[in-house]
């Protein structure tokens, strides 16, 4: 067959913010194979439509898993994403799926192997460039299927597309699909550079593809995947075929242990580390002025110096994307105070002194969470009253989350509205205090006529991602991490603590916790009301996993994380709480409410996404997830 197969992607980085300044590539669907090879430039952008399939992780409309865990609740329910939490996709209807587009992808890679080699006068060194990144790409994409699905088809050329139907392929049992993943990750590892720069920039590179083999063997040593006999007994091919392994393997938390200590000794060798913000950079940013803060706040988004993102997705942010949808409301100007950090987040995030709330002695008793208190003079996070659940938090509640008479650093477009003179705060005025009941500038609109959108439903405002210099009208762009350094050394605490090496996994989580701002584990545990829980295997991978639930917060992965390690039915399923945010005083606001919101997660069948029934109905060797 010789017409390029019919494909709606359109290209996967963007490049301004110095990155590569890629095309909008849309194969033409009357070109051929041989068009598409006839030159370096039209190879070029073939290699570019390989990316295409990229899901857009950072999409807030079409994102599977960006705002769909349970660590915040948007006013925007009536979006496609919001189906997720919701449980309302069905197999016949499976709203969001990447299914069709990555396999869409995985055929592009390899015709791009198969015809690379004949483009005229192409230099070697780029041809086995290109190679490399459609082999990662290759691997890439089936570990998201992995990921998505489980137990997948593994394909290995271009398939004939007049295959008969009873030749189609099956899945294949899961140990031989992190195999074949796996392999092609290290294929590519030894062809790809280190590094990409320039217009380059956003390619992969043989660092990326190390960190992610590190992550699927993580993923698949988790509960889910590693012996969960009691899901996935029955999950067999339709010739017998047993999918999914059913006894626990601990070896492959060895495994991931290696491949994470090369991964990670890699990252570093090539100059990868955690952020911090250095003394005199992003001057015309001068907030949050607090250092701590400061690394925390632009460790994603300071894309010219920030060497924590290991690769990323450098497309571009649009008028409806994260940072639009967090900032303080402005009428329809692109800020619309919608994301709200739920309850649950808010209680996962440390006491200063690097606690549980409910673990630190120093903090507040339960009962008297919501009670109001009148902050200290000079106080750098707040003024005027908060409750003192909010008082003495750890840095990463204030650099990433707003609250009423909190701060959000943001800059002015005019003075509309919470973006007020009289509001702004800080140097030069490059903070806004946040003044968020009903009535107030930044709620959700008069006491007797309250906005059926663009509020926030928890009355904590996600400050993440989005830059200081974001104002009304404008989104600044930056880098979404796809695999990134923090990532890998809180991979590596939790695969040290599955082997029972809770040492090394101290040492990777103070990394992250001396970057945050907080005591070291032992320093912290020390003065905890059980302090021997940091000692225990059990209680250390307690710790871990909150550890990953803050500093990964709002980076994807809380929807597979709870799902891996068999807690999504606890959690995904509570409807979400916050404060009053209907309310016109502070006393009114410090009552706790659950957000209006349908939440359902149904166990065993939602801790895997459903194969859509289309591809279920043309491929009888095809057999379906788990109860859909």
């Amino acid at each position: 067959m010789k017409k390029i197969y019919n494909i709606l992607l359109a290209l996967l980085l963007m490049g301004a913010m110095g990155a590569c300044n890629y095309l909008d590539v849309v194969p033409d669907e009357t070109a051929t194979v041989e068009d598409s090879f006839k030159n370096a430039k039209s190879a070029e952008k073939f290699l570019y439509s390989c990316y295409g399939s990229l899901p857009r992780l950072s999409a807030t409309v079409s994102g599977l898993d960006f705002l769909t865990g349970d660590e915040v609740v948007t006013s925007f329910e009536h979006e496609l994403f919001a189906r997720f939490p919701k449980g309302t996709y069905t197999a016949s209807d499976p709203v969001i799926s990447y299914w069709n587009s990555l396999f869409t992808g995985i055929r592009y890679c390899y015709m791009l192997l198969d015809n690379i080699d004949k483009v005229p006068g192409m230099e070697k060194d780029k041809i086995e460039d290109y190679k490399a990144q459609a082999e990662f790409l290759i691997g890439f994409y089936h570990y998201l299927l992995i990921q998505n699905y489980g137990p997948t088809i593994i394909v290995t050329k271009v398939e004939d597309l007049n295959t008969d139907a009873k030749d189609f392929l099956p899945r294949r049992p899961l140990d031989e699909c992190v195999k074949f993943v796996a392999d092609k990750f290290d294929a590519a590892a030894a062809k790809l550079p280190k590094e990409r720069t320039g217009s380059e920039y956003g390619l992969v590179t043989s660092t990326a593809a190390k960190a992610l083999k590190a992550k699927l063997y993580v993923m698949v040593a988790s509960p889910l995947f590693n012996g969960n006999s009691k899901f996935y007994a029955d999950l067999k091919s339709p010739d017998g075929t047993q999918l999914m392994p059913l006894t626990f393997d601990a070896s492959k938390w060895t495994r991931a242990v290696q491949a994470l200590r090369e991964a990670i000794a890699l990252a570093e060798a090539d100059g990868f580390e955690l952020y911090v913000a250095k003394e005199g950079a992003l001057s015309s940013l001068p907030e949050p002025q607090d250092p701590v803060q400061r690394s925390l706040r632009f460790a994603i988004l300071d894309r010219d110096n920030t060497k924590e993102i290991i690769w990323g997705d450098t497309r571009q942010q649009g008028w409806y994307d994260i940072a639009a949808k967090s900032a303080p409301y402005h009428g329809s100007d692109n800020a619309y105070s919608g994301v709200g950090v739920t309850l649950n987040m808010m209680k996962r995030f440390y006491t200063e002194n690097g606690l549980p709330i409910d673990q630190d002695p120093e903090f507040f008793a339960e009962s008297d969470w919501w009670n109001l208190m009148d902050v200290p003079s000079g106080y750098a996070n707040a003024e005027g009253r908060i409750p003192n659940f909010l008082f003495k938090r750890e840095p990463r509640l204030y650099a990433w989350v707003a609250f009423q008479n909190g701060y959000y650093e943001i800059d002015n477009k005019d003075e509309k509205g919470n973006y007020a003179r009289n509001l702004r705060r800080g140097q030069n005025g490059k903070k806004v205090v946040m003044k968020m009941l009903a009535g107030e500038p930044g709620g959700r609109g008069p006491v007797n006529n309250l906005r059926n959108n663009d509020y926030c439903p928890t009355l904590f405002l996600n400050k993440k991602l989005v830059s200081p210099a974001k104002r009304p009208g404008n989104n600044p762009q930056f880098i979404y991490p796809f695999i990134s350094l923090a990532d890998l050394y809180l991979l590596m605490a939790e695969a040290s603590v599955e082997t029972g090496d809770l040492t090394t996994a101290k040492t990777y989580l103070d990394k992250i916790r001396t970057r945050a701002g907080i005591p070291t584990v032992d320093e912290a545990w020390a003065r905890a009301k059980e302090p021997g829980k940091a000692n225990s295997q059990e209680g250390l991978r307690e710790i871990v996993r909150q550890e990953r639930m803050v500093e990964m917060y709002l980076q994807g992965q809380n929807f597979w994380d709870m799902r891996r390690w068999l807690l999504a039915e606890t959690y995904f399923s509570q409807q979400p709480k916050g404060l009053n945010m209907k309310a016109a005083t502070l006393e009114d606001m410090c009552q706790v409410m659950t957000v209006d919101v349908q939440r359902s997660f149904v166990s065993p069948r939602n801790y895997l996404m459903p194969i859509p029934q289309g591809e279920i109905n043309k491929n009888r060797n095809l057999v379906q997830n788990v109860g859909y």
